[in-house]
């Protein structure tokens, strides 16, 4: 009887150490997939971009299977924190203020800022008087969101829960520019709904402080194995050549930006 306890209470102790060991196994990934070419749905729900391309690449370096889970923007740290996936790769800036939240891996990509206007405005450029009295849309919660509330002070900055939607408002003459990522932004303008339209520049300088040194990988505070794993990942990609591979299927250009 004692034996046949033993036995049952190991197998059970054996099955508990497997069933960890397979959640170890899986890596839960939240992403937007409101924010071509980065990440986006298709039209029969599959998750798409260079973020998920990007993220299974660091699975398979890490030998553990990704699985992805659509979360709106506004929502997808507090996601993180309540535990509905264990790392967000959504073209997600690393800023100080999102540090207190969350950690982050080092940056998988690094690109600026930009205004787009229709092609037919007399916009002369993209500083605050060049920029007085008019409406920007932008992404609320974002890191453009917050440069514009803070560079445009003489203009109505309006807010969006994602970049389509302030470019159809951009599109259908509802306002007089929008800011975002300067991919983003060509990948709109590429696109017959985005024919209307053309980028008008840079901001510049684009603060550190504002904008970070690029798009991270964002984990719950204190995952630091995960941090290092991630971090080693990335560096093991773009030695391979694996993140070239993904890089020269979205851009003509290395989105990563200058090594840091």
């Amino acid at each position: 009887m004692r034996i046949a306890l033993r036995i049952a209470l190991a197998a059970s102790a054996a099955l508990l150490t497997l069933g960890v060991a397979q959640a170890q196994e899986t890596l839960r990934i939240g992403t937007e997939g409101a924010y071509p070419p980065f990440n986006n749905l298709t039209a029969d729900g599959q998750l798409v971009g260079f973020d998920i391309d990007i993220a299974n690449a660091l699975c398979d370096e890490m030998k553990v299977k990704c699985t992805f889970v659509a979360q709106d923007w506004d929502g997808i740290i507090p996601a993180l924190q309540a535990g509905k996936f264990d790392a967000i790769v959504a073209s997600m800036s690393i800023t100080a203020e999102r540090k207190e939240k969350v950690d982050f891996s080092n940056k998988y990509y690094n690109t600026p800022s930009a205004i787009a206007v229709p092609k037919d405005s007399t916009l002369k450029g993209v500083t605050k008087e060049d920029l007085a009295g008019k409406t920007i849309g932008v992404a609320t919660t974002t890191t453009h969101f917050n440069y514009a509330s803070k560079t445009y002070t003489d203009s109505t900055v309006k807010g969006y829960p994602s970049s389509p939607e302030e470019q159809a408002d951009l599109a259908n003459g509802r306002l007089d520019a929008i800011e975002d990522d300067i991919v983003v932004l060509q990948q709109f303008l590429d696109s017959p709904e985005g024919a209307c339209c053309k980028i008008l520049g840079q901001p510049s300088p684009q603060p550190v402080d504002i904008f970070g040194p690029g798009a991270g990988i964002a984990v719950r505070k204190g995952e630091t194995d995960l941090v290092n794993k991630l971090n080693s990942a990335i560096d093991a990609i773009r030695k391979n050549g694996k993140y070239k591979e993904i890089n020269d299927k979205y851009f003509k250009f290395d989105v990563y930006g200058a090594e840091s």
